[in-house]
C-alpha cells in the first residue's frame, strides 16, 4: 500500500516537471528577449553556414557549373575524400604541423615562463622582446620570414653559407623535404610567447609558502618543481595546449602566404587544402565535405577543451 502510494505521489511530479519548466520560462520571458537579438545573430552567422556546408558536401559542383545547379551524389564526396591519395598526405602534414607546433611551441614558452619568473635586471625588456613575435600580424611575419628563407637572398642561407655551414644558398620552402619543417618553425615563433604569457600567469598561483617549506624539508629544486609547481599549472598546462592545438589544426595565414600548399602539396594543410579546392578549382562539395569533417574534429578538441575549464573551476572552487 505504501508503495502504491509512492507511486502515486511520484506521478504527478513527472508529469507536472514539464510545465513547470514552461511556466519558468514564461515568467522569465523578459529576459529571453534581452538575448533574442544575439541568438538570430547567431543562427545567421554560425548555425545557417554550418547547415549550408554540411548540405553542399552532399552534392557534386563541377568546374564552371553554378551553384544553384548542383547535382546531389549523397556520401560520395566523403568516400572520394577518404580513397584519395593527396587527403592522406595532407592529413599527414597536418598532424606533423599540429602535434609539433603545439608540443615545441608549449615547451620553450614554459622554459621561458620559467626563466622570466625569477628576479633578475632587464626581465621586463627581455619580457617585451620575446612577446613580439606574437604581437606583429601574421601576414607581416609571414613576408618576413618567405625574404629571410628566399633561396637566392635570405638572410638565413646566407649567415649559414658566409659561417661555412653550407656551400650554397639552401632552398628552404622551394624543396619538398624542407618545406613543412620550416613553416614550422615559423609557426612556433610566433605562438611559443602565448604558451608564455598564460604559463606565467599560471605560475602566480603557485603558492610561495609550500615552495619555502619544501626548500626547508630539504627537496631540490626539481623535486620542488615536480611536486609543488608543476600540479598548480596543470591545469593551464591544458588548457594552453588545446588552445595551441585548435590553432595551429585551423592555421592558414603562414603557410598559404609563405607557399600556398606548395610544392607538390608537400606543405598543404587541411585548411589551405579546402581553400585551394573552393576557390582555386571551384569544387565546393568536396571542399564542403573537408569542412565538415574538419569541423568534427575541432568539436572533439573543443568537447575537451570545455572539459578541461570545468576542471579548473572545480578546482579552484574545491
Amino acid at each position: 500500500m505504501t508503495m502504491m502510494t509512492g507511486q502515486l505521489q511520484a506521478a504527478p511530479d513527472h508529469l507536472t516537471r514539464r510545465p513547470n519548466i514552461l511556466r519558468q520560462m514564461w515568467n522569465s520571458r523578459a529576459d529571453y528577449l534581452y538575448v533574442l537579438p544575439a541568438i538570430v545573430v547567431m543562427l545567421v552567422v554560425i548555425a545557417y553556414p554550418i547547415y549550408y556546408t554540411i548540405d553542399l558536401s552532399f552534392f557534386k559542383t563541377p568546374p564552371g557549373l553554378q551553384l544553384r545547379d548542383k547535382i546531389f551524389v549523397g556520401t560520395e564526396n566523403y568516400s572520394a575524400i577518404l580513397s584519395s591519395d593527396v587527403f592522406w598526405k595532407v592529413t599527414l602534414n597536418t598532424v606533423i604541423w599540429t602535434i609539433a607546433s603545439t608540443l615545441i611551441a608549449f615547451v620553450l614558452g614554459f622554459g621561458c615562463a620559467l626563466a622570466l619568473h625569477r628576479d633578475f635586471a632587464g626581465r621586463a625588456i627581455l619580457r617585451a622582446i620575446l612577446i613580439i613575435p606574437w604581437v606583429i600580424s601574421a601576414v607581416a611575419a609571414s613576408y618576413i620570414w618567405k625574404w629571410i628563407y628566399h633561396s637566392d637572398f635570405g638572410v638565413l642561407g646566407a649567415v649559414l653559407v658566409q659561417f661555412g655551414f653550407l656551400d650554397r644558398q639552401p632552398n628552404f620552402i622551394d624543396n619538398v623535404n624542407s618545406v613543412l619543417p620550416s613553416l614550422i618553425v615559423v609557426n612556433i615563433w610566433r605562438e611559443f610567447p602565448f604558451a608564455m604569457i598564460m604559463l606565467m600567469a599560471g605560475l602566480q598561483t603557485v603558492p610561495e609558502q609550500l615552495l619555502r617549506a619544501a626548500k626547508v624539508d630539504g627537496a631540490s629544486a626539481w623535486q620542488r618543481f615536480w611536486h609543488v609547481t608543476f600540479p598548480h599549472l596543470r591545469g593551464v598546462s591544458t588548457v594552453t595546449i588545446l588552445l595551441l592545438a585548435v590553432a595551429n589544426f585551423n592555421s592558414f595565414i603562414i603557410p598559404w602566404i609563405m607557399t600556398g600548399g606548395g610544392p607538390s602539396n608537400a606543405s598543404h594543410i587541411w585548411i589551405t587544402h579546402i581553400y585551394e579546392l573552393a576557390f582555386g578549382r571551384q569544387r565546393w562539395g568536396v571542399a564542403a565535405a573537408y569542412s565538415v569533417l574538419l569541423f568534427i574534429i575541432l568539436m572533439v578538441l573543443g568537447y575537451f577543451y570545455v572539459r578541461a575549464l570545468s576542471g579548473n573551476e572545480k578546482e579552484h572552487g574545491a
